[in-house]
């Protein structure tokens, strides 16, 4: 249960992952910002049986958003990260860091196969067993142009 000064918010698993990566240390930190580093990693999302009609449509996607719980990082308290790729302490809401206030993590991975329960993907970047909070479609709405990277343009000028 996460709680505020405002409501309390109940989250339940509707699935969890399946993935290469069984312990944190089998994740490859990228050593650069090159956000293709994934691209390739199989994986598999497991729905419980419960949620498996929600699945009707999705396949037409190409790629799906999962919105996960960092359920191992347990050091929530932390308000700076220490990004793997740079060494300056830098706000954890500027970062990707799993430890944060609300161990809430997003990632987007390409949909390869739905069979059943089962969601095939790949460009999977989260540990074996990790809980799977909600699941929505990539669509242009989510694609944006003229971004900027704030202190990664920086560090991206550097390693030039």
């Amino acid at each position: 249960m996460i709680k505020s000064d405002q409501a309390d918010f109940n989250f339940k698993a509707i699935g969890f992952v399946h993935s290469p990566y069984k312990k944190r240390e089998d994740i490859p930190h990228r050593k650069n910002t090159d956000p293709s580093g994934y691209d390739n990693v199989a994986g598999t999302i497991e729905l419980y049986e419960e949620f498996m009609d929600g699945l009707k449509d999705l396949e037409g996607f190409s790629h799906i958003i999962l919105i996960f719980a960092f359920h191992l990082s347990l050091d929530n308290e932390k308000i700076y990260a220490h990004p793997p790729f740079d060494g300056k302490k830098r706000g954890v809401f500027a970062t990707r860091s799993p430890h944060r206030p609300n161990p809430i993590g997003m990632t987007i991975v390409r949909l390869l196969d739905i069979k059943e329960n089962i969601i095939s993907v790949s460009g999977i970047d989260m540990l074996d067993g990790t809980p799977v909070l909600d699941i929505k479609p990539y669509t242009s709405r989510d694609r944006k142009e003229n971004i900027r990277l704030g202190w990664l343009e920086d560090f991206n000028q550097r390693k030039k």
